[in-house]
């Protein structure tokens, strides 16, 4: 166990850029409004925390701990996910502004993606198999040898996924996102 444990706490709005943040572990913890841009986080442990209104963006994560973590309303850009320890990995987003993470190799199975804006996100190498994507904007994200097997895109838009270098078994799409995966091909579909 790490030296400061903090269980069932809130913090509303502080600045963690002033205040600095204390490493330890928080266990059922709400952050509401904080801001953690370009804090160190690393080997930090959140297991049953929410992050409302929080700006993440530019956290240093390594081997920093998620474990049934739920972001609302997050700003998280150039956040490095793959930075992060997989093991029991457990994330999920809602209306959160993910632009220029990076979850690389990242074990995200199931990880729900609410209303999202995941643009130039990178997803190389993740086994995203049956994560949900709602209505997220996924503008020149990256796929590549990714695992979306049985993952639902029907809400989604603006993704690009080449199915040559993709797993997409089973995976949901809609008619109108038919030209995302087709994009490789150079087709005119009108």
């Amino acid at each position: 166990m790490n030296k400061n444990y903090v269980e069932q706490e809130t913090f509303e709005k502080i600045d963690f850029t002033v205040k600095g943040f204390e490493k330890g572990e928080y266990e059922s913890c709400t952050f509401k409004a904080c801001n953690f841009s370009e804090v160190d986080l690393s080997k930090v442990v959140f297991v049953d925390c929410q992050f409302l209104d929080c700006n993440l963006s530019l956290a240093k994560t390594t081997n920093l701990v998620l474990r049934r973590v739920a972001f609302k309303r997050c700003k998280m850009l150039g956040f490095h996910f793959e930075n992060c320890n997989g093991l029991l990995l457990s994330i999920g987003f809602e209306d959160c502004m993910l632009n220029l993470s990076t979850f690389f190799r990242m074990p995200l199975k199931k990880t729900k993606f609410v209303k999202c804006s995941l643009r130039e996100v990178d997803f190389t190498e993740c086994d995203l198999s049956s994560s949900i994507f709602d209505d997220c904007d996924l503008s020149m994200a990256i796929f590549r040898t990714t695992n979306l097997e049985k993952a639902d895109f029907k809400s989604s838009y603006n993704y690009s996924i080449d199915p040559v270098f993709n797993t997409i078994k089973k995976a949901k799409f809609s008619l109108a996102g038919l030209p995302g995966l087709l994009t490789a091909y150079d087709l005119e579909i009108e």
